[in-house]
């Protein structure tokens, strides 16, 4: 017998044997996620729906999730795909790190302080003709 005939059913076989652990997988992950999915819980739809579980029917497989304060969806419990977990707000470590509320600081580098006086006296012509005058120099 040639070791190439025994080659493709092996290699057959490897393929299903992934197949069916793949589906365990997948069967495993659904399961957690069920368990996960109880009255209270942030959950997303698979169709990007997102919402507070408020009562789940599993005889006939509806969950009722509050969108917004009195609004309510029921959908079927296989549209459930994901559960939100809200991460801590971060606080920046310095302020030298925060981000402005304005561009003012997007300067690159340059001098700008004996322009901002002329600037805020500018109309909207002027202003236009100084941002073409600025991007000819730059290049």
């Amino acid at each position: 017998m040639n070791i190439a005939d025994l080659f493709l059913p092996l290699l057959l076989a490897v393929f299903v044997i992934m197949m069916f652990r793949k589906q365990k997988k997948s069967q495993q992950t659904v399961v957690q996620q069920r368990a996960q999915m109880l009255p209270g819980t942030e959950v997303m739809t698979q169709f990007g729906l997102f919402g507070r579980i408020v009562s789940v029917d599993q005889d006939e497989n509806k969950a009722v999730l509050e969108l917004s304060p009195g609004n309510t969806a029921t959908v079927h419990l296989q549209a459930l795909t994901k559960v939100v977990t809200i991460p801590a707000e971060e606080t920046p470590a310095d302020d030298a790190a925060a981000v402005p509320d304005d561009a003012s600081s997007l300067t690159l580098g340059k001098d700008t302080s004996e322009r901002q006086d002329a600037v805020q006296d500018e109309t909207p012509e002027e202003t236009l003709k100084r941002l073409n005058r600025d991007d000819k120099k730059e290049n």
